[in-house]
């Protein structure tokens, strides 16, 4: 990683559709390059979180992004990392296949996502940082110095998402995860507001049939040529 050693600043954006092991790859590769690393999926969560938790639908997008522009979220990083709503620890809440359903409409939301965007841009200013999310490359950091698109099949990232949260005693059937992932795709996909799509210099990564660490590793190769 000589050449990124001399960089004062570098950004990489890995973006991708639901379970194609963005947030846990983006974390290793942040390890691995002793920067800040920010899941920008989980500040939409959040948001889902907190209005279902108050009561809100989460069709109504005028409440919502009320809500999102007077909400605290902060991030507890380490070996165990942690999201905060509020000052409260959510990690495991936000997680939940009720959310999951939820945050895809609130994404579309373009006051929720300005308001979120925002705040990301505002840790990007601080310095180097991986970032993963559905539009970093495209809109939020479209100057980032690496890009990433991981993608896999629709099966292996349902088969994903069902055995995490099987180890996270949640309940729920490959068919009903594979269907909200479908559902996800299509939401994210066809939104109006910053779309779910590779930017046109993303290094495009199919994890379908690559192991977690050799997507690690093809990532931090790219970031070393940069």
């Amino acid at each position: 990683m000589g050449n990124n050693n001399r960089k004062k600043n570098m950004h990489i954006a890995i973006d991708g559709p639901a379970g194609a092991g963005k947030s846990t790859v983006a974390r290793a590769v942040a390890d691995r390059l002793g920067i800040a690393y920010l899941d920008t999926g989980a500040m939409y969560r959040v948001v889902a979180y907190k209005a279902l938790s108050c009561g809100i639908p989460i069709q109504d997008e005028e409440r919502v992004t009320a809500l999102a522009q007077k909400i605290k979220i902060s991030f507890e990083y380490g070996e165990n990392p942690m999201v905060y709503c509020d000052g409260e620890n959510v990690t495991a809440e936000i997680r939940s296949p009720e959310i999951g359903r939820a945050v895809s409409i609130i994404a579309s939301y373009p006051g929720v996502r300005e308001c979120l965007v925002n705040l990301q841009r505002q840790e990007a200013a601080k310095g180097s940082v991986v970032m993963d999310g559905r539009d970093i490359g495209t809109y939020v950091l479209p100057q980032a110095e690496v890009k990433i698109f991981l993608t896999a099949s629709p099966e292996e990232r349902a088969k994903r998402r069902y055995r995490e949260n099987l180890l996270a005693g949640k309940k729920s059937s490959y068919e009903e995860v594979l269907d909200d992932i479908k559902k996800r795709d299509r939401m994210d996909t066809m939104r109006k507001h910053a779309p779910l799509k590779p930017a046109p210099d993303a290094k495009i990564i199919d994890t379908t049939n690559l192991s977690q660490q050799e997507v690690i590793e093809t990532i931090l190769k790219i970031v070393g040529e940069t």
